[in-house]
């Protein structure tokens, strides 16, 4: 049996995957030949459920409820087989998280539209419900309704480890509180990614930040800057330096500011409070904000460019016609460049707007393409440069390509090392120092088994090339593709990928 908090996590996650199928209690409850108030108290937490009834569930619902645990999912990938169909975009992990945390800035009721269902989303949401927030998912649609006092002593530590975004809070809670400790953050390993430019930033607005073993020891007192220098372009830095001016009435000017998507994004949602922002795509925001936000809003995340850039290095490394839709274009327009000049064919529609009246999207239709290697360095940048987060699909795509590609991943220090995983896929790399590796190709892939590092954009890009290699692959525990991308595995199986959870009941 299992009891307590183990129950009530395990009620979490079949209520979550019911509602995403769009099983009712009583369809499942049909399924499993039980009623449906025994799956409301399941749900609920309020009752003990036998390792047998968990394999009824995992069979009606697909799903091992059993080894449903993060870093446990495996999956089986037959490749070599083309893609064909079309794909929508996802709206975007990294805007969903932001608009999560921006809403304690909301002593009112929030509603966001499209918010993906993705592990780094709920364990956010677990840490919002943990301090009296109350949460209520209805399909896609997430509405969040404060209480009237934060209850932080009995903040979801577990949950709040698992997440780099823990830090997020900070910017929101100096308006509600004027002390408070928040467990110290993880999310990727990605190297030595330091949280003190947000201690830098923060400092500003009279935010002194202590850091035990554990925990972030926050105290504030009010000050008003006219100027802030941020230390570096963080996209997450310049979130929390948004939250930080919004609940101050003085007009603060932000520097060095990051203009990429999710920061455009928060920018949209504060506007909405009444927040006044100007130079919303460039890297100085000039924020005059507001004493008391306190107003019921509702607002549609947009789509992610991560996502897009995804199913655009799928279809070139499975040489596939694809239409991938609701692209947001202008993060994306380097990256398509890049790919340009190494001979990738594609179409384009003209651009329409995403549900914010802001975000420009086209429909993107790939062609089978020739590719050849660009004598150019690939690097990222802060926007309107190639997209940090995209830079790891140029690895998988340079194994395809003519020539040798010398990508250079500057931000973090460990990253590029894990793109060296390519060559148990067939891949030639020849790492040249933690920042630098080239890779030359084309090389033909092959299957193989292999573990996902605990990264979420080098783990895709090794989904990519099994998609590409001739044969069954297995990629294991896969947890950290699930905090970013919301049901891949259902959605490249949709477009004829052989690709299936290996989940024994």
């Amino acid at each position: 049996m299992l009891y307590c908090s183990g129950m009530q996590h395990i009620g979490n996650i079949i209520a979550d995957i019911r509602e995403t199928q769009g099983i009712t209690q009583q369809a499942l409850a049909k399924k499993i030949n039980t009623t449906q108030s025994a799956i409301a108290r399941m749900e609920s937490g309020n009752q003990n459920v036998s390792a047998d009834m968990l394999k009824k569930i995992s069979k009606a619902l697909g799903k091992n409820l059993i080894t449903l645990s993060p870093g446990t999912v495996n999956v089986s990938i037959e490749g070599g087989k083309k893609l064909t169909g079309i794909i929508e975009t996802n709206t975007s992990k990294n805007g969903a998280v932001a608009l999560l945390c921006a809403s304690l800035i909301n002593k009112n009721t929030t509603t966001l539209h499209h918010v993906p269902r993705i592990e780094e989303v709920h364990r956010i949401i677990e840490v919002l419900e943990s301090i009296g927030v109350k949460v209520d998912w209805q399909g896609t649609t997430v509405v969040i309704t404060p209480p009237k006092q934060f209850a932080l002593d009995k903040i979801d530590e577990v949950a709040a480890r698992k997440t780099r975004s823990i830090v997020m809070f900070i910017g929101p809670l100096i308006h509600q509180l004027k002390s408070f400790s928040l467990p110290q953050s993880g999310g990727c390993k990605l190297g030595s990614r330091t949280v003190r430019p947000h201690f830098y930033a923060l400092e500003n607005f009279g935010v002194n930040i202590k850091t035990t073993d554990d925990s972030f020891v926050v105290k504030v007192v009010d000050k008003r800057p006219a100027e802030i220098i941020l230390y570096e372009s963080g996209d997450t830095v310049t979130e929390n330096a948004l939250f930080a001016a919004a609940g101050r009435t003085n007009t603060t000017v932000i520097k060095y500011a990051s203009a990429n998507y999710m920061v455009q994004e928060v920018c949209a949602f504060l506007q909405l409070f009444g927040v006044k922002i100007e130079g919303v795509g460039t890297t100085t925001l000039t924020v005059t904000g507001v004493a008391h936000i306190d107003q019921a809003v509702e607002y549609t995340l947009s789509e992610d460019p991560t996502d897009s850039m995804f199913f655009l290095a799928a279809a070139i490394v499975t040489q596939s016609e694809i239409t991938i839709t609701r692209c947001p274009i202008e993060f994306l327009e380097i990256e398509l460049l890049k790919l340009e000049k190494m001979g990738f064919k594609y179409k384009k529609t003209k651009p329409y707007f995403s549900h914010n009246c802001s975000t420009k999207l086209v429909d993107i239709t790939t062609k089978p393409s020739k590719l050849k290697a660009l004598h150019e360095k690939i690097h990222p940048s802060v926007y309107p440069g190639l997209n940090i987060d995209n830079l790891p699909f140029f690895a998988v795509i340079a194994t395809q390509a003519d020539g040798q590609t010398l990508i250079h991943d500057w931000v973090y220090e460990k990253r590029a090392i894990y793109f060296t995983e390519l060559d148990k896929l067939g891949a030639d790399t020849v790492l040249a120092d933690p920042h630098r590796i080239y890779i030359n190709g084309p090389t033909k892939l092959r299957a193989t088994e292999l573990i996902c590092p605990p990264a979420l954009r080098p783990a895709t890009i090794l989904l990519i090339g099994m998609l590409g290699a001739q044969g069954q692959s297995i990629l294991r525990n896969i947890y950290s593709i699930n905090r970013g991308y919301e049901k891949l595995v259902e959605r490249l199986a949709s477009l004829g990928a052989s690709i299936s959870y290996l989940d024994e009941f």
